[in-house]
């Protein structure tokens, strides 16, 4: 008997939800639509673009000490000075 009543009172609960829903689909449609969902950001955009500028930044520079001091053989601190870029830019032009 008590499991009886426990299924009985689980079916009204769920027609009650039921109900409910119903109740507030209506309500809302009769207030002019959708309830728009605001949405806050943790991160604003304007700190996202500048996160990607200096990841992209520090990537290319990764990159390039990465690549003449592996693949070129060459000491990794020296891509900071102007005298290896003048030297790489001539290369490329002359070629």
């Amino acid at each position: 008997m008590s499991l009886n009543n426990s299924n009985q009172k689980v079916a009204e609960t769920r027609e009650q939800v039921r109900q409910e829903k119903k109740e507030k689909a209506k309500a809302e449609a009769n207030s002019g639509g959708k309830r728009r969902r605001i949405r806050i950001r943790l991160i604003p955009l304007w700190l996202r673009l500048l996160i990607i500028a200096l990841s992209l930044v520090v990537c290319v520079i990764l990159g390039a000490m990465f690549g003449y001091s592996v693949i070129g053989e060459g000491k990794a601190m020296d891509i900071f000075q102007k005298s290896t870029w003048t030297h790489i830019i001539d290369l490329i032009e002359h070629e």
